[in-house]
């Protein structure tokens, strides 16, 4: 079996699969300068706010508008999540061909976004977090494999 495969830093092996990568994605007309940017927008339903953080210079400073509670999260945000992420990371690794081909390159190898302070989209502080992105990492790498066939 291949051992896993751990990202999280810009400076580590594997950053391209950080949604803080300068990967850019087009989403709903739009271009975003990286993944997080867009799913940090996509919390929010007030339009102003989402262009703020889309504008945002870093992917540091659009997660940071993001955590804001002084403007309430969408209604739907815990059931829409995932899908949100999935989109915008399909759209990524679709568009950029480095990212692609490192994903592709990994095989069937674990993927964990080795993320010490999110136990829902990485590993968590106890390395036992649902890991939730890097699931969906290998869910579209086996979408882009070319033995991949549509059902």
């Amino acid at each position: 079996m291949t051992d896993p495969i751990y990202f999280y830093a810009q400076t580590d092996p594997f950053a391209e699969f950080s949604n803080f990568a300068p990967y850019g994605v087009e989403m709903d007309g739009l271009w975003w300068r990286t993944v997080e940017h867009y799913f940090q927008a996509m919390k929010f339903e007030d339009a102003p706010y989402r262009a703020r953080i889309r504008q945002s210079h870093k992917p540091k400073d659009a997660k940071g508008l993001g955590m804001t509670r002084a403007l309430p999260l969408r209604a739907d945000w815990e059931e829409v999540k995932d899908g949100v992420m999935l989109d915008a990371v399909r759209v990524k690794f679709a568009t950029h061909p480095v990212p692609r081909d490192l994903l592709l390159s990994t095989g069937d190898a674990l993927i964990v976004e080795n993320a010490p302070m999110d136990a829902y989209w990485g590993c968590g502080p106890d390395g036992q977090g649902l890991n939730r992105l890097g699931q969906i990492l290998m869910r579209v790498r086996a979408e882009l494999a070319p033995s991949h066939t549509a059902l």
